[in-house]
């Protein structure tokens, strides 16, 4: 069973990330998200040093705004959660009917 509060829409969109690194060094670099919700996503190809619980920021299109980094793999994939404070950039623009993937109910 899937504990996510919301839904994901399966998709890969480029982003831009910065912030700093675990060196305390500052880093920015183009990276694709996935496994997309209104609230957080995983970034796939960051190559940047980063740990979970570091603070990112995400840019897609105009719209930026803060995440948590919440877990972190070694093969450079971060599960992501938008700050209580920020808005929903990753679920702009998506049709209604992508919050019901998977439901029945679209």
């Amino acid at each position: 069973m899937d504990r996510r509060k919301e839904r994901r829409l399966n998709l890969e969109l480029p982003v831009r990330i910065w912030g700093m690194d675990k060196m305390a060094r500052p880093f920015a670099e183009i990276v694709r998200v996935r496994n997309v919700s209104n609230r957080g996503a995983v970034l796939v190809g960051v190559r940047s040093k980063v740990q979970a619980g570091e603070v990112l920021d995400v840019q897609l299109g105009a719209s930026r705004a803060q995440f948590r980094i919440v877990w972190m793999s070694l093969s450079g994939e971060a599960g992501i959660q938008a700050l209580a404070f920020e808005p929903p950039i990753l679920g702009i623009g998506l049709p209604k009917v992508f919050d019901m993937v998977g439901t029945g109910q679209a």
